[in-house]
């Protein structure tokens, strides 16, 4: 009997199921664990029923989210926050669980390390204690955030309990014109279907843009499926993916590579098989994007104006406008170009890998920001390559401080903050209220247009100031 195609998401979800419930739960084997500092809620609960990790060697610690982001060679100043850094030190230590730690050459924010290791592999399945796990997917791996109790579930057990999604592929055809950048793609996307359009969908991207992409872009797109509602999003392995993992430090070598591959290559999805849902995009039509309000689907190409609730038929969304303008002191009406920012951050797990930092100082050269800023790279690894390239000095020339790896300025539990009533032009995911530090307000854009605002001092289109330069 011939075998129905499969899709990408059905193809690794039946390779991990191990049973099902009547309710339609299946028990799914999960490949990496990744747990940073927020994992103590999980190392207690394992305490508390004198239970062992299951599978340490498939457990991966790694301290990201409090890390500080300068004076590392110093102790923590917080107490909170080294107390935090510690507990993920002492768990990882009971329990033979690797660390990549706060004074570890290779620590960065999980995101960027997993990949960067080698640990993020086509086929797995992935999870940790953070909604961006999605980021993984960029390598055909099944991944996704879980809850605290999930955590202390997967410690236990090295398993976990899932409905399956329904699944969603997203095409992106065509060639982006110069200066768009996966991160346009993602915000193109998200304000396309909206925040909640991939609700209960596992993503799968696809098309002619997508296969262009860099694993870097890859991994950006991948980032922000949670963005779109989606439970995942993963793209197809292929010669670009392998290129990327050959020679990782933890990735198959020599024979056992040749043989990854061959495996791997059968993990796309099968000519005609079905999707719950399938939306397509132009990039050719894709320009570059901001945000204006307070969710990441609030975005408008660069050469728009923000939109004016009175335009509004819906009293709902214009009553949803008006506080959104208000939140973020924005006119309705106004041109996005006319928006002045007070300072710029380049980092987190969507934005800080060198493809990235190499976008941003690409504008930067020979430039001054007229605005202060941070620069976070997304792991030491990055931060080392970047120094080899000279791209700190490039940075530091323009004006914008040269920090550690880390969360920083993204999530700003670590003490990167965004002060009260300031606007910032930021490479990070989320633009919700006090994202990044309370009455914070927050544009999301890509690194090389975070640049342009830098040096421009307001939102701003950045490919006139890529004429003539390499992107």
């Amino acid at each position: 009997m011939r075998q129905r195609p499969q899709t990408m998401f059905d193809k690794l979800w039946s390779s991990h199921e191990i049973a099902q419930r009547e309710d339609g739960s299946a028990l799914l084997f999960v490949d990496r664990h990744f747990v940073h500092e927020g994992s103590f809620h999980g190392f207690s609960q394992l305490k508390a029923r004198g239970r062992k990790v299951a599978e340490p060697n498939l457990t991966f610690g790694i301290a990201d989210h409090y890390v500080p982001t300068r004076d590392r060679d110093r102790p923590i100043a917080n107490a909170e926050i080294a107390e935090m850094v510690r507990k993920l030190e002492q768990n990882t230590g009971d329990t033979g669980v690797t660390l990549f730690g706060l004074r570890d050459p290779r620590q960065g924010i999980v995101h960027v390390v997993g990949p960067e290791q080698g640990l993020t592999l086509p086929g797995l399945l992935i999870v940790c204690g953070d909604s961006h796990t999605s980021t993984h997917g960029a390598f055909g791996a099944y991944a996704f955030g879980i809850g605290a109790s999930e955590v202390a579930h997967v410690l236990m057990t090295q398993t976990l309990w899932q409905k399956k999604p329904k699944r969603m592929r997203i095409v992106v055809n065509g060639e982006a014109t110069a200066g768009i950048a996966a991160k346009d793609i993602a915000l193109a996307i998200i304000a396309r279907i909206h925040a909640d359009g991939a609700q209960g969908h596992a993503i799968e991207y696809a098309g002619s843009a997508v296969r262009a992409l860099s694993m870097e872009g890859r991994l950006t797109l991948c980032n922000m499926s949670i963005e779109g509602g989606g439970r995942c999003g993963m793209v197809a392995p292929d010669a670009t993916t392998f290129a990327y993992l050959k020679g990782r430090p933890y990735a198959p070598a020599g024979d056992d590579f040749d043989r990854a591959v061959a495996d791997w290559s059968m993990l796309p999805s099968d000519p005609n098989a079905e999707f719950d849902r399938e939306v397509t995009l132009d990039a050719a039509a894709i320009a570059p994007i901001v945000t204006w309000g307070t969710t990441p689907d609030d975005a408008l190409p660069i050469d728009q104006r923000v939109p004016d609730p009175a335009d509004e038929a819906d009293e709902a969304r214009a009553a949803y406008i008006r506080d959104a303008l208000d939140y973020m002191g924005v006119r309705p009406g106004t041109k996005l170009t006319d928006v002045a920012i007070d300072r710029v951050f380049i980092g987190s797990c969507t934005n800080a890998r060198i493809e990235d930092l190499r976008a941003a100082a690409a504008v930067l050269a020979g430039r001054v920001s007229k605005v202060p800023g941070l620069i976070s790279p997304g792991s030491s690894l990055v931060k080392k390559q970047a120094e080899q390239e000279g791209l700190d000095r490039i940075f530091k020339d323009a004006g914008l401080e040269w920090a550690a790896s880390g969360c920083s300025m993204c999530v700003g539990i670590n003490g990167d903050l965004v002060p009260e009533g300031e606007r910032c032009a930021s490479t990070t995911n989320r633009n919700f209220k006090g994202r990044q530090g309370r009455g914070a307000r927050t544009h999301l854009m890509s690194p090389a247009m975070v640049a342009a605002a830098a040096v421009t001092g307001h939102l701003a289109d950045v490919r006139p100031l890529l004429a003539g330069r390499k992107a």
